[in-house]
């Protein structure tokens, strides 16, 4: 595992490597070649004529070079100007601001959806070229292919759908799945995103079109991670809902059935797993937005057998993490303070009690790695909850959060009792940080921020990470104007920064998954690791933690902008498969095998990294007659 002093070594490399250029970077270590880079090797097609135009896969519209439409029975199907691919987004970015209005359907089409569906058009034409449009354009589409635009796009799903994305299991195909696998047209498939729609961000159970959040993932791992987009699989597992206006709603796609329970619901889940890792065994299977009561369970259930991992608990986790880590170093105290820190959580389900755990396990490596470390580490969280302060007092605690519960003697010294209110336990326990994971909107009220004006610490820290922006806990505006200008402030969803008067910046750091989950799929793939260890993912979270420099944390700036979401995942990716190397986890991938990748320095590592990742260029297309 990645103890402190690594940690300080991967501080001081990624400074290192922000000061050169990348090509200076890799010369200063005379990094070697590797084989020709993801996506530049030409594409053998079974197909000609109309057909290469309809499949979004290898279409490149008015781009088709006179060879190639030659070559593909094009020739008089497209018009006789021949394009580059930046023509071709010039042409579409200008059709996109003159549509971006009109094409609302109507007064309640949101803005942000209307761009969605804009988008989306282009993504079932021409894939390379929305990757193209995404890539140089992340910090304006990032919101809306993914947080918060795809929460209203997964509520309106059933409406806005028009062409199948990825592939759909129910409960009524029970028996069928491992044949099922073999209808998606793809060889290979790196990475599976995978979802049974029964909490879609903090939007509650949405049946069959929590699809959208899927999609939306694993745009972002083409987007960040460079994984090739014809080797991604979106998937729905739809075992029914219980929201009663999509069982009674007669355009809903789904199942109108309750949803499965118990061991029904996990054999279909099973038989999942069993499918997908039988046609493609080395995929990485992404679990999204399961409801708590699942989430862990099946995260205990496959992590040791599959390559598998839950975003919403060890994602969420790591991003708060290197948060937290980052607000001890903006606060101007030394690393080994971090255990010293004083964290009141409100919300205690999956992604509370995963940001808990990772944290606890972090504060006690610092303190030895022991079990009076690890249980010392407990004192320092206060858990809020629907019902108030969870305390052993309580006379039912899920079993997830018990580990974090107070002792009764521990909360009656401090004035507090169970159930006590959040801004009682922010009165009484004057923290240092205040997180929020309770997807309750505004639960950080004017009485809790004005609370936490007396905590001990000097720059306190806030955090409301509930997704999308209506569930956010607070904004930016309240926090800076209540608790005032010395604050510490990230967010799950995206907040412009607060102007403070006189030049001065109240910065808004969004604390987005996206910064961790392209990495650890990137680096896992790369990595060859059959399963993804606490280790590589305890090495994600400090690589995004020591990724700002100290001038930038100072300023209160403790999470990077989505414009460098690129660089940060190659650097992310190349944490997670040191740290993979290190725990002798590492099996190589493709032409470099585990001894091979042994032997590579960090810089080589990077530059295996990069030729690894898929770019959105269009490739030479060659047909072969099936």
């Amino acid at each position: 595992m990645v103890n402190f002093s690594r940690q300080l070594g991967i501080w001081k490399g990624l400074l290192k490597r922000r000061s050169l250029s990348p090509a200076v970077a890799a010369a200063s270590n005379g990094a070697r070649c590797f084989t020709t880079m993801e996506g530049q090797r030409p594409t053998i097609v079974h197909k000609r004529s109309l057909d290469i135009l309809h499949d979004p896969w290898f279409n490149k519209g008015t781009a088709f070079s006179m060879t190639e439409r030659d070559r593909l029975h094009l020739r008089g199907l497209l018009p006789p100007n021949v394009m580059t691919s930046e023509q071709q987004i010039l042409r579409f970015m200008a059709d996109l601001k003159r549509l971006e209005r009109t094409a609302r359907d109507g007064p309640t089409d949101p803005y942000n959806v209307a761009k969605w569906r804009i988008l989306n058009r282009l993504h079932d034409r021409n894939e390379t070229m929305y990757y193209k449009v995404l890539m140089e354009n992340i910090e304006e589409y990032a919101p809306i292919v993914y947080t918060p635009t795809v929460g209203l796009v997964c509520q309106k799903y059933s409406g806005l759908f028009r062409r199948p994305r990825g592939m759909y299991f129910s409960a009524e195909d029970r028996g069928e799945m491992m044949s099922m696998v073999y209808n998606w047209p793809a060889e290979q498939v790196d990475m599976i995103v995978v979802t049974d729609g029964s909490r879609i961000l903090g939007l509650g159970d949405l049946g069959v079109q929590g699809i959208g959040i899927a999609i939306g993932k694993l745009d972002l791992y083409v987007a960040a991670a460079g994984i090739n987009p014809q080797r991604v699989l979106p998937v729905m597992i739809d075992v029914g809902t219980n929201n009663e206006a999509l069982l009674k709603d007669p355009m809903y796609l789904g199942l109108q059935q309750h949803r499965l329970d118990g061991d029904e619901y996990v054999s279909v889940i099973d038989e999942f797993m069993q499918a997908v890792f039988t046609r493609w065994p080395n995929v990485i299977v992404q679990f999204e937005d399961f409801q708590s009561k699942w989430a862990f369970k099946l995260l205990q259930r496959y992590r040791n057998v599959y390559r598998m991992f839950n975003d919403d608990v060890q994602g969420t986790a790591g991003v708060a993490l290197a948060g937290l880590l980052g607000a001890v170093r903006a606060q101007g105290r030394p690393m080994i303070d971090f255990p010293k820190m004083k964290i009141v959580v409100a919300g205690a389900g999956s992604a509370g009690i995963g940001v808990l755990n990772a944290a606890r396990k972090t504060m006690a490596r610092m303190l030895g790695d022991t079990e009076v470390a690890f249980e010392s580490a407990r004192s320092q969280f206060w858990v809020v909850d629907a019902n108030g302060l969870i305390t052993e007092g309580r006379e039912y605690i899920d079993p997830d959060a018990r580990p974090f519960a107070r002792k009764v003697n521990e909360t009656e010294r401090q004035g507090l009792t169970e159930g006590a209110s959040l801004a009682d336990v922010v009165r009484k326990v004057k923290p240092d940080v205040l997180l929020g994971l309770s997807a309750v909107g505004g639960l950080f009220s004017k009485e809790v921020l004005e609370a936490l004006k007396d905590s001990t610490s000097t720059r306190p820290a806030i955090f409301p990470m509930s997704n999308p922006t209506r569930n956010a806990e607070c904004t930016p505006k309240e926090a800076f104007s209540i608790v005032g200008e010395n604050i510490i402030f990230g967010s799950g969803s995206p907040f412009n920064n607060v102007d403070l008067g006189n030049g001065r910046v109240g910065h808004c750091n969004q604390a987005n998954n996206m910064f961790l989950f392209p990495g650890i799929g990137l680096g896992t793939l790369l990595s060859g690791s059959k399963v993804i260890s606490d280790g590589m993912l305890q090495a994600s979270a400090e690589c995004l933690a020591a990724y700002m420099t100290e001038e930038e944390v100072l300023q209160g700036i403790i999470y990077p902008s989505i414009s460098r979401i690129r660089d940060i995942t190659t650097e992310v990716a190349v944490a997670v498969i040191k740290e993979a190397i290190v725990e002798d986890l590492a099996e190589g991938h493709r032409e470099i095998d585990a001894g091979e990748l042994q032997k590579l320095s960090e810089d080589e590592i990077r530059t295996f990294v990069t030729n690894n990742m898929w770019r959105p260029q269009y490739p030479t297309l060659i047909y072969k007659q099936d």
